[in-house]
């Protein structure tokens, strides 16, 4: 793919030209247009433009998408037919997480018109490569605006700087969760033969792993795996270093674990239940229940052995695997997939996943390299509209769901089962699901003003999700979906703070270079205390706490102590200074 690669002044002043040359333009509902892919007597307001004239936006992602079928499906025909737009798409492949990818182009000023750049955007920020989104919702951005109203601030990049750099779209406005996709996972075989152990601690979270492998040495002719993780690049997170705060009862904040009195920072992995996690996975590696391969196989090898049926456990997130559970189901091992459990260290630590970070979160932005930055928000916010998210998340009326005489939407029984047991093909084909980091969304739960759900994610139709397999396995646990097994939003108060991974941290001055040392002594060192001899995990833990100080811990946590509370100021309006 190639990009333009302007100079700073040259594409300020085209971003401005086409900001001006844009202003006042009135555009035509797109809902009137037809009606395929409307939302069901939802209406829309979306602010489509006059100009529906054929334009490419080149675009970058930082996840991988490799059911990306460059707008050759249903859904993205009919967005290029109401827009005119098409997207030329590049996305992050392996387990980089755009990381290196995106280095490059703030170092170059080589970049895409749109990008999903995740916890990269600083850099592009501060090599002056992402316009500020604020001017252009306000005059162009009808659904943007009234999606996020009150929260508005929360786009806002920081304190020091309240431009609106990015446009939340990995989440949803006002998310209810019906269905768990983390947790500490067991095949559904597994469980059954079992009987349906109680899974509540990692302890029977290992009674169960080493009870069936020892009845089960092999699976289908290869050893059988008692539990993998993936290790590889920035997914040894997911897998390895993030559970250990939530088998801990801490709530996601990345590196860090936030005090909510004081809300002091430091780096988790020196609470003291985490170093017992840790000795978990220790003993796992040394009683033979943990994968040898863990630090060391790559992520296609990682989901290659859970495509083969013969991995008893995980400790991930569904996205991370669900390419390789897929593959299981269109092979008719339903028994295979994966229940999810909350599991913690023991029965005094509740599981935090659903503790609420309101409105924030990682988001799609238009770089300064972009043609028509009119055209780009416009299309985000046409996106954004009633017809857009039903079209993203429902697919073509007539084609993926229908509309009863109640005027309810209905997924057919055929396209339900596609969904099932043919996922990759069924997505390639229609689209569903591959444009939500291109617009803003309601969240699961919110209905339109047809009184039907934005999204296909709740209750009725998530079970109508379920293979045969779940569904027996829910029974068993007197639940009717994954979620039910979880503590709810509602048993944790909502973090003031918001989502700490999307918070601008320094590019400049010691931060990332003490970060970047703590990184590495951690992708070091939390391997070799897992691999250790038991006997010596105290002494390597140990040492690895003391290596991360002196490469400047504490005078980091503290700068990351003054950012958060900064953001607690902005998103809440407190004083804390």
């Amino acid at each position: 793919m190639k990009w333009r690669s302007p100079k700073a002044f040259a594409a300020i002043l085209l971003a401005s030209t086409m900001l001006v040359a844009g202003c006042g333009s009135n555009g035509n509902n797109a809902a009137n247009s037809g009606n395929t892919g409307n939302t069901g007597n939802a209406g829309s307001n979306a602010e489509a433009s006059a100009d529906t004239s054929p334009i490419t936006f080149t675009f970058f992602g930082a996840d991988a998408s490799p059911n990306w079928n460059n707008m050759q499906d249903d859904v993205g025909k009919v967005i290029t037919e109401k827009t005119g737009v098409t997207i030329e798409a590049e996305f992050d492949v392996g387990a980089g997480g755009g990381e290196n990818k995106i280095a490059l182009m703030a170092a170059s000023g080589d970049v895409p018109d749109l990008i999903f750049a995740k916890g990269e955007l600083s850099k592009l920020v501060d090599a002056g490569l992402i316009v500020d989104l604020a001017p252009l919702i306000e005059e162009h951005a009808p659904n943007l605006k009234k999606m996020f109203s009150e929260n508005m601030n929360r786009l806002k990049y920081s304190n020091d700087d309240q431009a609106i750099y990015s446009i939340f779209t990995n989440g949803g406005v006002d998310q209810q969760y019906f269905d768990a996709g983390g947790g500490f996972e067991i095949q559904q075989r597994v469980l059954k033969e079992l009987g349906y152990p109680k899974v509540r601690t990692v302890q029977d979270f290992e009674n169960v792993l080493k009870q069936y492998v020892e009845k089960h040495p092999t699976t289908d002719g290869q050893p059988t795996i008692p539990l993998t993780l993936s290790a590889d690049d920035w997914r040894i997170m997911i897998t390895v270093t993030n559970p250990a705060f939530l088998a801990t009862g801490a709530p996601d904040d990345g590196e860090y674990y936030v005090d909510p009195e004081t809300y002091e920072a430091m780096l988790h992995y020196k609470r003291p239940e985490e170093k017992d996690y840790f000795r978990w996975l220790n003993h796992m590696y040394n009683v033979g229940l943990l994968d040898k391969d863990t630090f060391v196989q790559k992520e296609d090898q990682y989901k290659a052995k859970i495509a083969s049926g013969r991995v008893l456990g995980l400790i991930d997130q569904e996205w991370g695997y669900q390419d390789a559970e897929n593959a299981l189901k269109t092979a008719g091992k339903d028994e295979y997939t994966y229940a999810h459990f909350p599991v913690t260290l023991s029965e005094e630590y509740e599981d935090h996943s659903f503790q609420q970070a309101g409105v924030d979160g990682y988001g799609i932005s238009i770089t300064t390299a972009c043609k028509d930055p009119v055209r780009a928000i416009k299309f985000i916010d046409w996106l954004s509209s009633d017809e857009g998210q039903v079209l993203r998340n429902w697919g073509v009326e007539g084609k993926h769901y229908t509309i009863d005489e109640n005027g309810q939407r209905v997924v057919p029984a055929d396209i339900q089962e596609r969904k099932v047991n043919d996922t990759t093909n069924f997505t390639k084909e229609s689209g569903i699901s591959q444009y939500r980091i291109f617009g803003a969304n309601y969240g699961d739960g919110v209905k339109d003003p047809s009184g039907n759900y934005y999204t296909t994610n709740f209750p009725e139709q998530i079970v109508a999700g379920y293979t045969e397999a779940e569904k027996e396995t829910l029974k068993a646990y007197n639940a009717t979906t994954w979620k039910d097994l979880f503590p709810g939003e509602d048993a944790f108060p909502a973090k003031d703070w918001g989502a700490l991974y999307n918070m601008p941290t320094p590019t400049d001055g010691d931060y990332q270079v003490i970060y970047q040392k703590t990184q590495d002594i951690v992708r070091k060192r939390i391997p070799e205390a897992v691999l250790a001899k038991e006997a010596d995990f105290d002494k390597v833990y140990d040492a690895f706490l003391a290596e991360l100080d002196k490469a400047g811990a504490k005078e980091m946590e503290a700068e990351y102590t003054e950012l958060v509370k900064k953001r607690v100021e902005l998103f809440t309006g407190k004083k804390l200074q």
